[in-house]
């Protein structure tokens, strides 16, 4: 599977575009601010549905515009499948395959695969806990359909559960029968939430172990440690137990919603003692951790889509990081650098075939 064609009206900083790929590798060049992320977004957008870095989709529309238009085209073995995405000012985004709609658009995560590597990835070491359950639901949610329902479902009765708390602390009044709805729909899903996300950890930190050994030469040891309330005790247990406590504060204080995960280096905090070089290369490991198990889930290659790979890494880690990326393992390749020649004779040097972009005042010229 690979993104043959790309076609953009009036996304972000791009009035209009229309680009052909190789199933290889594709290098997006220019200065910084000429819109090389963008495309990236926009690549990220077909597969997942939605924007890497903004949310709101009415704000990724260029300036003064009504709307943007996303097309491209996928081609398998079996199949091209052309892909639309239409976001109109106060309208509901248009999401469709071959000119079919979905009905929701959960239909359409996961049969185009995509990972990204990208600096907004620093989120995942400094930002809160937030963060870091989304990386490990975003990567369970294109593997597993089943896994997202009960993310949607638990997460629905979590919302009405503060709810009816916030009611309850407003109104110094209580309902046992009210409350106990929702905590038999967060129990429910959230035992299979959390046994999905050990299972799933377990073998992830084996495949980014063996990334970051890779990237870094062997040099450090890095390591991921999961966190949950739910270790040793049952969702239903913890409920019950924190009851007063959550009636007092007027929200839920515990559950599936409080994981976390957290970096180490050998035995010290990847956050207080890495340094830059080894934090990105950690999150690098990341990513193609979350590359190799989807791969494993769905059969297939994921999209790669690597943004300012060359930042913070010295020349060592980004020759190993080229190196492995460019090996038939990986398929099909986006990357964004501000050096034409410098993408060039990285590819040139280990033989991969290759095509470089280069956008320069919002033109977009192949090199």
């Amino acid at each position: 599977m690979h993104l043959q064609k790309l076609s953009l009206i009036n996304f972000k900083n791009h009035q209009q575009a229309d680009l052909d790929f190789t199933d290889t590798v594709n290098c997006f060049t220019g200065n910084n601010g000429s819109g090389k992320t963008n495309l990236l977004d926009a690549i990220y957008y077909l597969a997942l549905t939605k924007s890497f870095f903004n949310p709101i989709d009415s704000q990724n529309i260029s300036h003064d515009q009504p709307f943007f238009v996303i097309q491209g085209t996928f081609k398998s073995k079996e199949e091209d499948i052309d892909i639309y995405c239409g976001v109109k000012k106060g309208m509901k985004k248009a999401f469709k395959r071959n000119k079919r709609e979905y009905q929701r658009l959960s239909e359409h995560i996961g049969q185009f695969p995509c990972v990204m590597v990208s600096p907004a990835d620093n989120e995942l070491i400094y930002e809160g806990s937030d963060e870091r359950r989304k990386f490990v639901d975003g990567i369970l949610s294109q593997i597993d359909s089943d896994y997202l329902e009960k993310l949607m479902i638990y997460n629905k009765a979590l919302a009405q559960r503060n709810a009816l708390l916030g009611h309850f602390y407003e109104t110094n009044s209580f309902d046992g029968e009210q409350l106990e709805i929702w905590d038999i729909q967060m129990e429910n899903s959230g035992n299979i939430i959390y046994e999905k996300r050990k299972e799933f950890i377990a073998r992830f930190i084996q495949l980014f172990r063996k990334h970051y050994t890779y990237i870094s030469g062997g040099s450090e040891v890095a390591d991921l440690h999961y966190e949950s309330q739910l270790h040793g005790s049952s969702l239903s247990t913890l409920l019950s137990s924190a009851l007063r406590k959550d009636t007092v504060a007027g929200y839920t204080s515990v559950g599936i919603h409080k994981d976390d995960i957290e970096f180490k280096l050998g035995d010290y905090s990847l956050k207080k003692y890495g340094s830059q070089g080894q934090q990105k290369s950690m999150l690098i490991a990341l990513r193609l951790a979350q590359f190799d198990i989807i791969k494993e889930h769905k059969g297939i290659n994921p999209i790669l889509l690597l943004d300012d790979i060359y930042d913070k890494l010295d020349d060592s880690r980004v020759q190993k990081l080229m190196e492995l990326v460019s090996s038939n393992h990986f398929g099909q390749i986006f990357l964004t650098d501000t050096g034409t020649e410098r993408v060039k004779y990285a590819f040139n040097k280990i033989n991969v075939k290759h095509k470089v972009f280069v956008i320069d005042a919002e033109q977009i010229k192949s090199a």
